[in-house]
Formats: C-alpha cells, structure tokens, sequence
C-alpha cells in the first residue's frame, strides 16, 4: 500500500480548483450533510469537497496513491465537531477508504494506560482525539509515549482527527511540531459568525411567525452586540442560553451590569433569618472596601476560599449565589458565575483518573467561584481514600495556583464538615473565611412560608398558620430536619391540597386562601 507522500499530489490535486462537474457529484452524493451550508471557512469547504471526491477516485482506482486523511478541527463548537465528524465518517465509509467505519472518541482527561488505548485504537479505524488541552496534566513519559504511538498510527490505514482550539492544537503539537508538518496537512477551521449572523440565527429559532416588534428586536441586537465577543462559554450554550430566556421569560437576558453596595445586599437582607451569615458577609465587605480606599494601608489580601457550616435547607446555597453576585460587582472575580458540584462530579472510578477530572472541573470555574456540596463526603474512607486524597490535592494545589482567579466554597452539615476539617490540615490553611448557618426558629420558618404564599398570591388563614406550627414543632427535632427545603414540600403539598379542595369553587376569595384543611404532609417523608 503507498502511504501519503503529499509532494507528489498536493499541488496537482488539492490546490486546484473543484470544477463545477465534480462539485455537484460531491454534492448530489451528500445532500444530507449540506457542506456549502457548514460554519466553517470556504477554504475548508473546498478541502472537505476535495478530501471527499480523492476517496471516491481511489475506491474506483486501487492503484492510485492512498493518502492518510489526519485532520485538525479547529473550533470550540461542538455542533461543529459533530456534523464534521458525522459528515467525514458518512464519507470514509461509502468509499470503503479506511479498514473499517468504526470510530473511537478518546478524551484525555480519561486516557490513562496508555496500553490499553493502544489495543482500542488497533480495532478502529476512525480515531478521535479530545479534551487535547488535558494532555497538558500528563507528565512528561506518558507525553512522550503518547507521540511516539500517534507517530506509529499516522502511518496506518487510519484517519486521525484532533479536535480544539487553534491555540490549543498549537500547544498540543509543541512537542512534535514535525510530526503536524508531516501527517496533519489538513486543517478545518471553524468561521467566526459576527453579531448579525448571531441574531439572525437567534432570531429564526425564537420568531417564526415574526411576532416581535422592531423596538423588541433591537433590544436582543444590542445584547448581542454587548456580549457575544465577550462571551466564555461556546457558541451553542451562549446561543441556546439566550433562546430559552426569550421563549421561556419573553425577554432579553440582562446583562451583568454593576451594582451599588446597597443594591448587592438588598437582596440577602430580604433573607430570613441568616444573621450570623449576613453580619460577617458585611464585614468582609468593609474590609474589601478599605482595602480599595486607602491603598497606602498595608492591608492582607483578602483570602476568599469559604466552607459553609449547617444543616440542610438552612440556605447554603441560596447564600452561595449572592456571594457570587457581591464578589462579581466589587471586582474579586472576573466572571459572575457559579459552579455548582458534588464529590461525584470530582471523584473517578479508576486510579489516575481523578486528577484530570478533578481539573476540569476546577477549569470550568475560573474566573468565579467552585461551590462544593457535601464536601464532607471527600473525608479519605475504605477503597475510595486514594481517589478522594487525590482529589483533594488537586483541590489544594488549586486553591494556591489560581488564588486570584478563582473562589473555592466548601459546603456540608455542621458534624460532618468539623469532622472533615480537623482531619485535613492543608484545606483548613487555605480557607479564609467560615459561615455558620444556624437552624431556623420556628417564627423564622413560618414566615418563610408566608412569605412563598404572598410571592404566588395566596392568603393564608391564622387556623392553617397554628396547623403549621404544630406540625414545625413535631417534626423539628428528628435528625436532618430540612429547615426551609421542609417548608418548601409543604408548600407544595398544600398547594395540590388546595386545588382538589377548591375544585369545585369558582369564588375568587376562595381559590386565593389557603385553609387549615389545604395544610398538608401526606406523602412527605419525615426523617
């Protein structure tokens, strides 16, 4: 079998022009796929069409020079990525190019023994490779013994795609720049869309029968045209993100604009109870805000990693995406965003892997804050303590290397949390602040409740509040009482009691007032 020698059929055949005859064979062949109407660059339409038609020549001429089809997918799209690999894969299995259809997707941030990707890859012939930027958590053998098997398998009869960001493929190939020169000549580069391809697009998803007027349109022009460039996230979440405010809220997303102090603390204030929370919230407020008046005062940096204290429903997490909101506008962090994770999502099955899947969770954070629910449960216990050690050195190398970059909350009930801490000295040296979040009082709890009834409309009669309480003060000394999320169900529940109660009324006084008889508990599980 002749393998790719580019030298020799580059130039006659693949800087030439399609003509217009071998453009609609292409064309008619792939009408599904609809290449002309990619987001990708002309140049690498003209490549996919070129790459496509030298597969169907060589299936009807075995002895013309077969070439290694490597590519480069350059974009951060995943759309992209699918409908090129759907569409690359359609094609080497019409023309029967490579040994099999088969494809293999290989994620870096799960690729450990390198042996036994090795026995994966023999078995296919279509081999993805993602996540390249996690190659960079690897230490330098398996680097190098990563590159040395990829040069063994650009040689096969194989197709190789390497799937990122210019910038990261660039780095990934920092190490063997002469193996991209030599096997990876094709490179398909997503298009940048601009502000009005992005509306346009958004506009057709969400306004088919163009009912919004001139004055609503250009509200979501120039909330695109104030973010788009802006934007973290890929284009489809950002895309997507946008559409479901606008058909599920009608209205344009608003944008993260600055707040007064005041303005940031309203809506913590209107929390009930929370005060121990909120005075030392305040406090480091006025430290923060010293520290940005009087610059000549030689003031600690603030260190903002926080674990939470408390037991469940007592607003750990509602609390934790406020600080999000006042860091964000006092400028401790770049991005107002929350990452919202439990040990499941830090902690892999296999050795080596926790690491990697660890960091990636860490990447997706930076620039604002990784809140941690029950960390606790990362405490070192049975066969999991080697994984939840190596989690928590990832954690710790993190919280030092991205200490600018990055806030790291740690979350649980008071018990487990104290227990976690005292036996975890390097966490503990890094956390700057703690928030003990008391159980609520039974006043606390029934207004709370009040205060969900006014928010949908409802009045509440003094006969249904006194069942409540005696239903608050029965339940209220089991183990893991849910504070609020307890208040919350039976909300929820009274509610459906109400409405087979009143199904029969048509009096609006009666259909707006919760009754003794609406309280509810049934089905509600009490421990």
């Amino acid at each position: 079998m002749n393998t790719y020698n580019l030298s020799d059929v580059y130039k006659d055949f693949f800087e030439e022009s399609l003509t217009s005859n071998e453009a609609r064979v292409i064309e008619d062949d792939f009408k599904e796929e609809d290449i002309d109407n990619l987001p990708i660059t002309d140049e690498s339409k003209e490549l996919l069409k070129k790459t496509i038609l030298y597969m169907k020549k060589y299936s009807e001429d075995k002895d013309s020079l077969y070439l290694n089809f490597n590519f480069l997918i350059q974009t951060d799209n995943r759309e992209t990525k699918e409908k090129l690999e759907k569409l690359l894969e359609s094609a080497i299995g019409k023309y029967n190019y490579v040994g099999s259809k088969n494809s293999l997707k290989l994620s870096f941030y799960e690729m450990d023994d390198l042996d036994e990707v090795k026995k994966s890859i023999d078995s296919n012939s279509i081999i993805i490779l993602k996540d390249i930027k996690g190659l960079e958590l690897k230490e330098s053998v398996y680097q190098k013994r990563f590159f040395h098997m990829l040069e063994e398998i650009v040689l096969e009869k194989k197709s190789v795609f390497v799937e990122g960001t210019k910038k990261e493929i660039d780095y990934f190939f920092e190490a063997d720049e002469e193996l991209r020169g030599t096997a990876f000549p094709f490179v398909l580069e997503e298009l940048e869309l601009d502000v009005q391809d992005v509306y346009q697009e958004i506009l057709n998803s969400v306004d088919k029968e163009g009912k919004y007027d001139d004055k609503f349109k250009l509200e979501i022009l120039d909330y695109i045209t104030e973010t788009y460039g802006k934007r973290e996230e890929d284009y489809p979440t950002y895309r997507d993100k946008i559409c479901r405010e606008l058909l599920l809220n009608n209205k344009v997303p608003k944008l993260n604009e600055k707040k007064s102090i005041d303005e940031i603390f309203s809506a913590l204030n209107e929390l009930v109870g929370l005060e121990k929370v909120k005075k030392t919230l305040h406090e480091l407020v006025d430290y923060m805000n010293l520290q940005e008046k009087n610059k000549d005062l030689k003031l600690n940096s603030v260190n903002l990693h926080m674990v939470f204290l408390g037991n469940p429903g007592t607003g750990k997490t509602t609390v934790a995406r406020l600080i999000v909101d006042i860091l964000y506008n006092l400028g401790y962090i770049k991005q107002n965003k929350l990452i919202e994770v439990s040990v499941k999502d830090l902690v892999a099955e296999y050795v080596g892997q926790t690491a990697p899947k660890t960091m990636s969770v860490i990447e997706r954070a930076l620039g604002g804050i990784l809140f941690i629910d029950e960390a606790y449960a990362l405490a070192s216990k049975g066969n999991q303590s080697t994984y939840n050690d190596e989690a928590i050195a990832t954690l710790i190398k993190a919280m030092e290397d991205y200490r600018d970059n990055l806030v790291v909350i740690f979350a649980g009930y008071t018990k487990e949390m104290q227990d976690f801490l005292d036996s975890n000295s390097g966490i503990v040296s890094r956390i700057g602040y703690t928030f003990e979040f008391d159980d609520y009082t039974e006043d606390e709890l029934v207004k709370i409740f009040e205060g969900m009834m006014k928010k949908a409309g409802f009045e509440v009669e003094e006969a249904a509040y006194n069942k409540l309480r005696k239903i608050i003060q029965d339940n209220k000394d089991m183990e893991n009482f849910g504070n609020a999320r307890f208040i919350r169900n039976i909300y929820e529940k009274s509610i459906v009691k109400h409405a087979a109660n009143t199904k029969d009324k048509k009096q609006k006084k009666v259909l707006k007032t919760i009754t003794e008889e609406d309280i509810s508990i049934e089905n509600l599980v009490m421990k």
